[in-house]
């Protein structure tokens, strides 16, 4: 399973939005910096309304919903890359997960303290990021400095410190590694360094409820830093959130309704983190349960298999296939079939967004 890692200033909300995600999650969201230490890990489930779609074609007794790993770490502050406010420990963190929601304060409340005593959505992100490319940049000069001996014979090693000297003069220059365009063969050569920067990002705007429809002027500046970036901004309110878990299921609608939105900005959030990460679903549907499953973008069909169980790869036949607009439009399996919309795929076929596979193998 796939993970993101909540990041941020220290009391911006990251952890009430972490709780607010995972519902039953108890991470400590107080009103003072560090009340996170260890990270908090928290599983989702993507919401996908074609689950329930097909849930009621198959008759299925029960769904079962993608899922992403959140990890709530600890707010990081001025200087952390170099071990200012725990940062050496809390950007290690960072490291592993597969990407970033970079959340941003773009509230006012005086009775929530700012560490750096006012909000400035631009000033924040520049904080974050600037500690991020430090961090960077300090491990990227280190492996230089490792690598320069065996380039006095090696071809290998010379071309590794050309690609980590462009990465140098980007991080220089204030831009972050995911900016620098790579062949494939240079991403080749940085992708065991785990490298901050490099990992894709979304910014969650965190408002007060008042402003979860149209967002403000913060959210403004925080789409201008994004779309420089080719990032995503998705407004939230971790307040909004708060308050959504602790209603009724029949009560969440009319709250939202006299926010003026219909969903809160979590389930967009979700969606959106599962598209960064490059992700796509399939499903598999019966009378027992209607599925998704989560693969890589450009997967075959015995690799899609292999999400399921190894043996289905290892033993892949073929796969039944039809995409999920057919079905619907066709409104049962046996219609699709009758239609010939359903599908013989064999082990070249790359799968494709909402596909509903069955797939036949060998023992």
């Amino acid at each position: 399973m796939l993970r993101a890692g909540i990041v941020g200033l220290p009391n911006v909300g990251k952890s009430t939005l972490f709780n607010a995600l995972v519902a039953n999650a108890k991470a400590e969201a107080a009103n003072f910096p560090f009340c996170t230490i260890e990270p908090n890990v928290g599983v989702v489930s993507v919401p996908d309304e074609r689950l329930n779609v097909l849930s009621q074609i198959a008759g299925s007794v029960q769904i079962i919903p993608a899922r992403v790993e959140f990890v709530d770490i600890a707010g990081l502050v001025k200087g952390a890359s170099q071990g200012e406010g725990l940062g050496n420990q809390f950007l290690s963190h960072i490291r592993e997960v597969d990407a970033i929601v970079h959340v941003v304060r773009c509230f006012e409340n005086d009775d929530i303290i700012h560490v750096a005593g006012s909000v400035d959505p631009a000033r924040d992100i520049e904080i974050i990021n600037l500690e991020l490319g430090l961090s960077d940049l300090a491990q990227i000069e280190r492996r230089i400095e490792r690598t320069r001996k065996q380039a006095r014979t090696s071809k290998d090693a010379q071309f590794e410190i050309t690609v980590l000297e462009k990465l140098v003069a980007a991080l220089n220059e204030g831009k972050s590694v995911r900016q620098v365009s790579l062949n494939e063969e240079e991403a080749a050569i940085i992708q065991g360094l785990g490298l901050l920067t490099s990992k894709p990002i979304i910014y969650a705007a965190n408002v007060s409820e008042d402003d979860l429809a149209t967002g403000n002027e913060f959210v403004e500046k925080v789409r201008q830093i994004a779309s420089q970036e080719n990032a995503q901004v998705v407004i939230v309110s971790a307040q909004v959130e708060a308050e959504l878990v602790e209603l009724a299921e029949e009560d969440k609608a009319d709250f939202l309704e006299s926010l003026g939105v219909k969903e809160g900005g979590l389930k967009s959030l979700i969606r959106a983190t599962y598209t960064l990460l490059g992700l796509r679903t399939y499903f598999t549907s019966g009378p027992k349960e209607s599925r998704a499953w989560t693969i890589n973008a450009g997967m075959s069909a015995p690799q899609a298999a292999g999400v399921i169980h190894s043996d289905f790869e290892r033993g892949f036949i073929r796969a039944e296939t039809v995409a999920y607009d057919d079905l619907v439009a066709s409104g049962s399996m046996k219609s699709a079939k009758e239609k010939g919309l359903v599908r013989s795929e064999g082990k070249e076929y790359i799968v494709q967004e909402g596909d509903v596979m069955l797939f036949l193998f060998n023992v």
